[in-house]
C-alpha cells in the first residue's frame, strides 16, 4: 500500500488496492507504532473522506474527518463518534508492517462489493 516513512505519526495516506477486476480507495493512518486501514467512504454519505489528497485527519489530528460533513470517526477502529452517522463505523482493512512496508492483510467482502 505504502511506506510506513511515508506517513506522519500521527497521520494518513491515501491508497488504492488492487481487488481482482476493482480498484479500491482506502486510508492508512498511524499513530505510534499502530497502523490501521479503511475503505476511504464516509458510512453516512458514500463519499470520500478525505479534504485534501492524504489528509484524512481532523486538525488536532486525534480523529479521522469526513471532509462532507465533519463526521469524526476514531483512529482506532473506525467509530464514528460525531456527526450524522454517529455509531456507524468505517470498513476496516486489516493491515500488516513488514520491512517498512504497510500491507494490506485482507479485505472483508462487503468492502469490495457494490
Amino acid at each position: 500500500m505504502c511506506r510506513l516513512d511515508e506517513i506522519q505519526d500521527p497521520g494518513s495516506r491515501g491508497a488504492t488496492l488492487q481487488q481482482g477486476d476493482r480498484l479500491l480507495d482506502v486510508l492508512v493512518v498511524r499513530k505510534g507504532p499502530s497502523v490501521y486501514a479503511y475503505v476511504n467512504s464516509c458510512p453516512h454519505t458514500g463519499s470520500p473522506l478525505d479534504w485534501v489528497e492524504h489528509e484524512f485527519l481532523s486538525l488536532d489530528k486525534q480523529h479521522i474527518q469526513c471532509a462532507t460533513h465533519a463526521a469524526l470517526f476514531r483512529l482506532t477502529d473506525g467509530l464514528c463518534v460525531a456527526g450524522p452517522c454517529a455509531g456507524s463505523s468505517l470498513t476496516a482493512i486489516a493491515v500488516t508492517v513488514n520491512s517498512g512496508m504497510v500491507i494490506a492483510a485482507s479485505v472483508t467482502p462487503a468492502a469490495v462489493n457494490p
